[in-house]
């Protein structure tokens, strides 16, 4: 899975930098390693999420220390009443593990019918840090690049306020 993602941002000449490190399973565990480890970057919280009826799966990556009402989120991007998609959702559809939810998991997305949003704060962070499919390292890319690399896998996606 991790290759997947790095042969993707070689082909697309995206350069990037790997950080490995224990695995980590939330935000806090992420905070744990130190920011220093991660060259300041601004690490990306990831939730994927369901409509009421579990017929539309949604990717919203926002910056870690951002708290959001599911209810708010769910006006924003024109859906009924939103859930945390269970792990075998995300098996399903994004073929990672909980803990590993990353937006360079759109990879796995062989029917493209996740969608995806992304805070618009992000799009000003000089790096992002997302892991690459699995949670024991974390790849540090420019946002432009993350954007490039999800318009290659054919997702849509778009930039939101949250």
């Amino acid at each position: 899975m991790r290759e997947l993602v790095l042969k993707r941002l070689e082909e697309l000449n995206i350069s990037y930098k790997e950080v490995k490190h224990p695995p980590v399973y939330t935000i806090e565990d992420m905070d744990k390693l130190g920011k220093e480890l991660f060259e300041n970057a601004k690490i990306c919280k990831n939730l994927f999420l369901r409509d009421q009826k579990g017929k539309r799966h949604f990717l919203i990556v926002l910056p870690e220390e951002k708290r959001i009402e599911l209810s708010k989120i769910s006006e924003k991007i024109n859906s009924t009443k939103l859930s945390f998609a269970s792990s075998e959702r995300l098996k399903k559809y994004l073929k990672v593990e909980p803990g590993s939810v990353t937006p360079l998991a759109i990879i796995n997305d062989e029917s493209n019918s996740v969608e995806m949003f992304i805070d618009e704060e992000l799009k000003n962070e000089k790096l992002l840090g997302v892991h690459p499919n699995q949670n024991t390292s974390t790849i540090l890319l420019t946002p432009e690049d993350l954007e490039k690399y999800i318009i290659s896998c054919e997702n849509s996606f778009r930039y939101i306020k949250i």
